[in-house]
Parts: C-alpha cells; sequence; structure tokens
C-alpha cells in the first residue's frame, strides 16, 4: 500500500517560493552593509579634509602675520633725494680744454694747500693730548734751576694785592696748570682760591713762568699736570 502525503504537508511545491524568499532577504543585507561601509567612508574621508583644510588656513593665517612688510620710503625723503639730483650739474662732453693752461702750477698750488691742512691737523691733535698727573709721569717735568729756583722766582715776583691787605685777606692758593710737551706753561686756572684778588695775582704769576724742561712718558715728552700753592701771609 502506498503511502500518500498531505497536499498541506508537501513542501516540494513552495520550495522555488522560498529560495526566491532568500535570495531577497540576501541581497537586501548585503546591499544594506554595503552602503553601511560606504557612508562611514564618505564621512571619514569628508572629515579628513576638513581637518586638513582647517590645518592649511591656520597655516596660511600664521604666515601672513607673522609677514612683515617693508618701510615705504617717507615722501620727505624722497623729495630730499629729488633736491639733491636737481643740483647735479651736467656739463657736456664737447667742452674744450685749453692746452696752455699751466696744471703744474695748480698742482703745486693744491699740494700747498694739503700740507697746511695737514700740518693744522697734526698740531690739532699734539694739543688734544690728555696731560698726565704729576704724580705718576715717568720723568717729572723741572722748572730751571730746580724746585728752589721755583719757589724763589713766584717769591720775587708774586705782589700783595694791596686792597687784600687792606682787609686783612690772607691763605694759600692753589693753582693748576699743564706743561707742555715743548716745556712750555699752559692751561692755568684756579684749583682752590680765597679772594678774588689774591687767586688773580697767583694766576698771573704761573702765566708768567718760563720754559720747563718737560715730562716723559716711556721716553717721549707729553704734557703734565702740575698743581702749586702760594700762600698770601701778612705779617
Amino acid at each position: 500500500m502506498q503511502v500518500k502525503k498531505s497536499p498541506k504537508a508537501d513542501l516540494e511545491k513552495h520550495k522555488l517560493l522560498f529560495m526566491q524568499i532568500g535570495l531577497v532577504v540576501a541581497l537586501v543585507i548585503v546591499l544594506a552593509a554595503f552602503e553601511y561601509k560606504t557612508s562611514n567612508t564618505s564621512l571619514s574621508v569628508l572629515g579628513n579634509l576638513a581637518v586638513e583644510d582647517m590645518m592649511e588656513e591656520e597655516i596660511e593665517n600664521t604666515f601672513q602675520d607673522e609677514e612683515i612688510p617693508e618701510p615705504e620710503p617717507e615722501p620727505e625723503d624722497l623729495e630730499e633725494i629729488q633736491d639733491v639730483i636737481e643740483e647735479i650739474n651736467i656739463v657736456e662732453d664737447d667742452v674744450k680744454v685749453d692746452d696752455k693752461f699751466d696744471f703744474s702750477s695748480e698742482t703745486s698750488e693744491r699740494d700747498k694747500a694739503q700740507t697746511t691742512i695737514r700740518d693744522f691737523f697734526e698740531e690739532e691733535e699734539e694739543e688734544e693730548v690728555e696731560p698726565i698727573s704729576f704724580a705718576v709721569v715717568e720723568q717729572k717735568p723741572e722748572f730751571p734751576g730746580g724746585e728752589a729756583e721755583l719757589l724763589k722766582y713766584i717769591a720775587q715776583n708774586t705782589k700783595y694785592p694791596e686792597i687784600a691787605k687792606e682787609n686783612g685777606i690772607q691763605g694759600r692758593v692753589f693753582v693748576q696748570f699743564v706743561i707742555g710737551a715743548d716745556g712750555s706753561v699752559t692751561r692755568v686756572s684756579l684749583a682752590r682760591g680765597v679772594d678774588h684778588y689774591l687767586d688773580n695775582e697767583a694766576i698771573r704769576v704761573v702765566k708768567t713762568l718760563p720754559k720747563w724742561t718737560p715730562g716723559k712718558q716711556r721716553g717721549k715728552s707729553v704734557p703734565v699736570t702740575y698743581v702749586i700753592p702760594i700762600n698770601f701771609k701778612l705779617s
């Protein structure tokens, strides 16, 4: 006896339908997964691009801020330059020169002028040499005949002012001066005074001092500073 399946329990005739449904579901799942990955990838790429663009803009702004523009010349400077240029005279090249002109005399006169100017500046340089203190100079300057003759000269040539005598003014006046490299007495000034009349008399006497033997430093004559006290005393 042959066993027959119930038409409701027979699934063979629905096999094709189930297969089609399964394929559709599988395709839907695959498409959904693909779209998900694509959207994430695009978002990440866009995010990176956005960040990179922002960084580039910040870097460009930074460099633009750090750029220091070159200072433009002020209008006043340009006007000064133009004024100088306008003062330049252009001489034509076709100007003839007299062959009989005596260039030798002009040259000699120019040489003399240059020599005079050079000598003048050399003298100025010598005068600008700073004097050395009498206490530290190697070879000290000396008055003709020595210190005793210096004191004698001052005593014989100093006159006590009459006004100072009448007013009983006395005291010690300190006079400073420089003994030059040639021995002459220069730059006489008052170091410490007592009275106007006594001070002037002391300065007057020092200015009349004759030439000294100049002081020397390392074998060379140099100006030396000297201070001398002159005592005015009433008897």
